[in-house]
């Protein structure tokens, strides 16, 4: 018989009128490879068995941190990379999200940018511990695949926002897309 500590830990959702609510800002970063794919990292509610929705790599914007000094952090806390606020295109996008999860309710103000590198393997070394709870797994996405699949991808608009960043790419820059309101949620906030 296994132990408690060798069991995975247990969540029991909290009633939605009881969950807290948080405010945060994060930046998001689109990151394609030379082989024309995206990395996106499958996240999960331990609240909700089963749930499972894809992500691109980012976080919370640290005090006194810009976006762009954000997002190189969080790249290498993710992934492993090591990139320059240079090497990054944006913002490509803002957007205001509410994330409804089974123990807490978060109103975020999200910005994304692009950054496009040469192939590499994906380290998540710098994982925190709630990270290598939640995002179990990562993967490369072409976009006949996302285009394809049934699986949940957040932001839902990914494929539009990877043309357009392409297309900024190529292009003078203009001001981010507006990404409105929307909600994204394991449990409905």
């Amino acid at each position: 018989m296994a132990s408690d500590e060798d069991s995975p830990r247990t969540f029991v959702p909290v009633p939605p009128e009881e969950r807290p609510r948080r405010t945060r800002s994060t930046v998001r970063v689109l990151l394609i490879d030379d082989r024309d794919r995206i990395l996106l990292f499958a996240d999960s509610d331990p609240g909700v068995p089963g749930a499972r929705w894809w992500i691109t790599p980012g976080g919370g914007i640290d005090p006194g941190e810009s976006e762009r000094i954000a997002a190189v952090r969080e790249l290498e806390e993710e992934t492993g990379l090591r990139v320059t606020e240079a090497d990054l295109l944006g913002p490509t996008m803002r957007r205001t999200v509410v994330h409804g999860y089974s123990d807490v309710v978060i109103d975020q103000d999200d910005v994304f940018y692009a950054c496009w590198v040469p192939a590499f393997e994906v380290s998540t070394a710098g994982h925190t511990e709630e990270e290598l709870l939640t995002m179990a797994e990562h993967r490369w996405w072409t976009r006949e695949e996302l285009a394809a699949t049934d699986e949940e991808i957040w932001p839902a608009v990914l494929l539009d926002l990877w043309k357009d960043a392409d297309v900024r790419r190529d292009a003078a820059a203009s001001d981010p897309a507006d990404g409105g309101w929307v909600e994204e949620s394991s449990v409905p906030a």
